[in-house]
């Protein structure tokens, strides 16, 4: 049966709080979970999406129909440079870094583009701060502070900020991303007590099999929704999602004096505003660098879209 020709009173608007490709968890206006499945092979659907489904009576299973407008989405880029959806109707990206393992923070700055592109706010969290940290690393967390990007800094072993971070939290529909290892599952524990037992309760499909689940959602006690993505030790965001000219780096979205040229790709332009700033340490060589990389990743795909067969 096609989606126009179900009665209207059939559909109804649910939350997904969980994904594993077309396998989904859903929460329908009356608190109560299910699974569902995907109806469609153009539907994309992920954690976060508000949705129209309904059931199916005959197998006992909800159908997803559609995805309803999203106000945000945060897309990575798949092994062939497809966008690839991760979550949706974010407000925030909470980035986690730890002194150990030791941050790649080219990682950490493509994140920060994809929140950006959301668009979303971002905000670091410097996880195990009971932990010694070394110079460079303090260098570059120093240089996020005073680019814009907020800082906590928190430890579950102590306690340490995770009060602030609750606080944080609690106003916004937050993304919990970051490097496998940085303590995310620990820091999830901390915040949602029983996201255990809640994830367990979500890898269960309707036979009681264990399923996987990509992206969990969790409502907090204390307000707020945070959605748990597993951790990764590469993440590129989608390259057509990108803003140019600055590709999502703040610190070029806040110079002060513009390029020479209003179509400057801040590589080897003469009149460049943001290599000027690298020399006068407003933007760090290493972020720069970060930037040139994430750039010709953006050049490529252009490229490739330019000589697409039509």
């Amino acid at each position: 049966m096609s989606r126009s020709s179900m009665p209207a009173e059939a559909l109804q608007e649910a939350q997904v709080v969980a994904a594993h490709g077309r396998h989904l968890f859903i929460l329908d206006a009356h608190g109560l979970r299910h699974a569902a499945r995907v109806f469609g092979r153009g539907t994309q659907v992920v954690c976060g999406d508000r949705v129209t489904c309904r059931r199916d009576e005959q197998h006992d299973i909800w159908h997803v129909l559609e995805a309803l407008p999203r106000r945000s989405a945060i897309y990575r880029s798949d092994a062939q440079g497809r966008p690839e959806l991760v979550a949706a109707n974010i407000d925030l990206l909470v980035v986690v870094t730890a002194a150990v393992p030791e941050p790649d923070w080219f990682v950490i700055d493509r994140y920060l583009a994809a929140a950006a592109s959301a668009p979303a706010r971002a905000l670091l969290v410097h996880n195990k701060s009971d932990l010694p940290s070394d110079e460079r690393m303090e260098a570059e967390l120093a240089h996020y502070q005073r680019s814009g990007y907020p800082l906590l800094r928190c430890s579950t072993r102590t306690g340490a900020g995770l009060e602030e971070l609750r606080t944080e939290l609690s106003r916004h529909a937050s993304l919990l991303v970051g490097q496998s290892g940085v303590g995310k599952s620990s820091l999830l524990q901390a915040l949602v007590p029983d996201s255990q037992a809640r994830v367990g309760e979500l890898m269960r499909d309707r036979d009681g099999r264990h399923t996987t689940t990509a992206t969990s959602l969790h409502g907090l006690p204390g307000g707020g929704e945070l959605l748990d993505s597993p951790g990764v030790r590469d993440f590129a965001p989608a390259p057509e999602r990108l803003a140019p000219p600055s590709l999502g780096f703040i610190e070029i979205d806040s110079l002060q004096h513009p390029c020479r040229f209003s179509d400057c790709r801040h590589l080897e332009e003469p009149g460049c505003a943001v290599r000027a700033a690298v020399e006068t340490g407003q933007m760090t060589a290493r972020r720069y660098e970060s930037y040139r990389r994430l750039r010709r990743l953006y050049d490529d795909h252009l490229r490739r879209v330019r000589n697409a067969p039509r």
